[in-house]
């Protein structure tokens, strides 16, 4: 018999990973968690997206920090620059699209060093990863 709170912890832990500055695969996980067949489906999305959920509120503390020590034109990369460009005239709703690669991390960061409010933040930040986790699920159901 599988222990599924030992797998629903590897899952978390893999979403956590994955939307921190650390590459990860949890969409694959979740993917393979819901074809089994095995797993209640709606836990395994709730698992997915509170672990990057609080990956995402990682980097966004990592920019806090960021923002208190350093100056913007000597810390970011290029990257990072246009996505602190996009949530400044944007405001905290593009954390919504924090689970895109690449752009995504980027989009955290820039949230937490704008020191954008923390449970609006977090909200933005949990319903887009919600959305991405619910439809890859949907997909293969």
């Amino acid at each position: 018999m599988q222990d599924i709170g030992f797998e629903l912890g590897g899952l978390f832990i893999s979403a956590f990973i994955s939307s921190t500055i650390a590459p990860g695969g949890s969409e694959a996980v979740l993917a393979y968690m819901v074809a089994t067949g095995y797993y209640q489906v709606e836990l395994v999305v709730i698992v997915a997206t509170i672990g990057n959920t609080l990956g995402a509120m990682t980097t966004w503390g990592l920019g806090v920090l960021a923002a208190k020590k350093f100056p913007v034109s000597t810390l970011l990369s290029e990257n990072k620059q246009k996505a602190l460009d996009v949530v400044k005239k944007k405001g905290i709703w593009t954390l919504f699209f924090t689970w895109l690669p690449v752009v995504g991390d980027a989009l955290c960061f820039a949230g937490g060093w704008l020191r954008l409010p923390l449970l609006p933040a977090c909200l933005a930040i949990l319903i887009g990863k919600f959305g991405r986790y619910a439809v890859i699920a949907w997909m293969l159901v």
